[in-house]
């Protein structure tokens, strides 16, 4: 069995796939690279996932499958994982060399042991290529490292620094025992993928290396704001599947961290699916955030009272003046945070 499993959705991917493959080659043949080919039809990114497949077949496979999504493709990366580990790295993102071998190193050291993680974490960095500038979201604060540890013992974490796909690296087991399954065409569900296994989660490991370097600076990404706008019908879609998908009250009682975690993490994607809709400002657009405020209220009743005094829900408000200042707001963090 291979140690890891990285899985790379690809969906005309050839002008950059190339150096995210390259960069996950370095952890050697106790690693899989599965390059799951979207049903991409203006490149030659079928080929080139090919290519990799002749030159090491002991570590890639080309899965080719008709177009699905991001979702999809992660989906499919699962079914046919075959190492301890899952992880997923976007073609237009790439991984540290020295951090990489960390993590394969980490993961070796856990052979033949009782007790292993069930998820390792790991830090990541925006890479604003045309700006030439970075951010590292850590967790050295926040997380105990280089030990096991249960999510209890982590400290509240800041704006920002919610656990993404980029930070997470999960066992494969556990992600098909919950038949994790994203769903399809739609954008923005890697918070899906982060946030539904977590209550199966007992185990933790944080690394505190820089590993994944996430690209930010294409026009078509799914993080440009314009895009973000154009597509909010689908960050609405992820949010109201995260508030329904677990009474996180009960977990109070025996995780109290994890649920005041998991309480924030889907207030925030409800926020910010407000966001993108007063963004848009349309008499539809404010419908449908009306709506999800109303949704949240009744799907996540935990989660509305306990949040529905803090500052941010200044969003639910249609009146002119909420909505002028939620993108007062808005604006501020996008660049104190420089996310996209």
């Amino acid at each position: 069995m291979k140690l890891i499993t990285f899985a790379i959705p690809c969906y005309n991917s050839a002008e950059y796939m190339g150096k995210c493959i390259d960069s996950l080659l370095k952890a050697g043949e106790d690693a899989e690279i599965l390059i799951v080919n979207d049903g991409s039809t203006k490149d030659n990114t079928a080929e080139i996932a090919d290519k990799y497949q002749s030159e090491y077949p002991n570590i890639c496979k080309a899965i080719h499958k008709e177009n699905g999504g991001h979702g999809s493709a992660v989906n499919e990366g699962i079914k046919n994982a075959t190492g301890k580990y899952y992880k997923v790295v976007d073609s237009d993102d790439w991984v540290d060399e020295e951090a990489l071998k960390k993590v394969m190193e980490t993961i070796r050291s856990f052979e033949g042991k009782e007790e292993v993680p069930d998820a390792i974490l790991t830090n990541y960095v925006y890479e604003h290529t045309y700006t030439n500038t970075q951010r590292v979201v850590h967790y050295r604060k926040k997380l105990p490292k280089d030990r096991l540890f249960n999510f209890e013992e982590s400290k509240k974490f800041g704006v920002g620094q919610f656990l993404a796909m980029h930070s997470v690296i999960y066992r494969t087991q556990i992600l098909k025992d919950i038949n994790l399954e994203l769903p399809k065409h739609t954008f923005y569900v890697d918070n899906i993928f982060v946030y539904t296994p977590l209550p199966f989660i007992e185990k933790f490991y944080y690394l505190d290396v820089d590993l994944y370097r996430y690209f930010i600076g294409r026009e078509d990404q799914s993080v440009n704001i314009k895009n973000q706008i154009k597509r909010n019908d689908q960050m609405l879609r992820v949010a109201k599947i995260m508030v329904s998908k677990y009474n996180v009250a009960e977990l109070k009682k025996e995780r109290p961290k994890l649920c005041h975690y998991m309480k924030e993490y889907s207030y925030i994607i409800v926020v910010l699916s407000s966001i993108f809709l007063i963004l848009e400002g349309t008499p539809e657009a404010l419908a449908k955030k009306k709506e999800l405020w109303q949704y949240l209220k009744e799907n996540a009743p935990y989660v509305y009272k306990k949040c529905k005094h803090k500052f941010t829900s200044i969003t639910k408000y249609n009146n002119k003046f909420m909505l002028g200042l939620s993108k007062i707001v808005y604006s501020i963090a996008r660049k104190k945070l420089k996310a996209n």
